[in-house]
């Protein structure tokens, strides 16, 4: 999804465009990285965004709802996930980073957003990226908020008693025979000596 800096006006521009799931799964599995999150894409989303101009960089505020997948940890039963995601990035032209002449001048701190502030937050609090300052290409942040949403492990429940560790028996649907105390079969021997 590319955004060209000149379609963003006055008032700032809003977004609704659809995330494939192709995007989604590209960023699950790492294609070509080498990753592989062990969660995979259920369905497309829609990012609804707004860009606006704001000294002399653009403020991006997103939010999509990424639907997933995973196997549960514990019990390994297919969880489905519905991951709520929103972010704020604050974009600067390569321009401003490295100093150049903005306007006939060089750029200063006030160039850079330095003490102004948008709606509730500081800019200093939201996350700067750098992009060429004219097109902004929404395909890499989103798949960074997708890996940044993404929980450590997935679970079907808080509860969940997870596999017996000798037959493998799903213990949230029954409970099986298997002795609960397990015994090291290298120490099972000595169960057997004598003492007096």
């Amino acid at each position: 999804m590319l955004v060209k800096i000149e379609q963003i006006q006055e008032p700032g521009l809003k977004l609704d465009e659809p995330i494939g799931l192709e995007l989604l799964q590209e960023v699950l599995t790492g294609a070509g990285a080498g990753r592989d999150t062990g969660f995979r894409a259920t369905r497309p989303s829609t990012l609804h965004a707004s860009l606006r101009k704001v000294s002399g960089g653009v403020l991006v505020e997103g939010k999509f709802t990424a639907h997933m997948a995973a196997p549960c940890k514990r019990c390994l039963v297919d969880v489905t996930l519905d991951l709520p995601v929103a972010f704020t990035i604050n974009l600067v032209p390569e321009s401003l980073v490295r100093g150049d002449d903005v306007g006939g001048e060089k750029a200063t701190d006030d160039d850079r957003g330095q003490g102004e502030t948008a709606g509730s937050f500081e800019l200093e609090d939201a996350d700067e990226e750098v992009f060429d300052g004219k097109t902004i290409d929404l395909d890499p942040i989103i798949r960074e908020q997708v890996l940044l949403a993404l929980p450590m492990n997935a679970v079907c429940r808080e509860d969940c008693k997870g596999l017996c560790a000798q037959c493998g028996q799903n213990l949230n649907e029954k409970q099986c025979g298997c002795e609960t105390k397990v015994i090291d079969p290298r120490l099972a021997p000595l169960m057997n000596i004598k003492l007096n």
